[in-house]
């Protein structure tokens, strides 16, 4: 038995603690970056009720264009938390976002999926 380790139970415990906050913490870090897409994805609507609502203003600076433009940025919050609602249990915040910013030229693929043929590009045209 000499040379052989073995656990003991309050050791085992420890142990799967262990795991489990590496879970959580793990957990923890991908609904982090959920999060922080989901608020990208819902400034954009957002944005956009904030700079109508602006405008209107500008053009009536009375209280009716005031309440117009408090309408207007309500609307865009709404429609962007719906938005990004939708998308996050759709595709998933992140997913989404990555598909908005990937480049597929500079991966080889054309828009529509297909792949680049792999021909002489890189050459300098005389």
């Amino acid at each position: 038995m000499r040379g052989e380790y073995i656990l003991g139970s309050h050791q085992i415990v420890i142990y799967s603690l262990h795991l489990v906050n590496i879970f959580f913490m793990l957990n923890f870090i991908k609904y982090f970056i959920e999060i922080v897409q989901w608020i990208k994805i819902m400034l954009s609507p957002f944005m956009i009720g904030v700079l109508s609502a602006l405008a209107v203003y500008y053009n009536y600076p009375n209280k009716y264009g005031a309440l117009i433009g408090f309408c207007l940025c309500f609307l865009g919050l709404v429609v962007g938390v719906a938005w990004a609602t939708l998308i996050w249990k759709k595709y998933g915040t992140n997913n989404f976002m990555s598909r908005i910013i990937a480049t597929p030229e500079l991966d080889g693929f054309k828009k529509d999926g297909t792949k680049v043929e792999d021909t002489e590009t890189n050459e300098i045209p005389k």
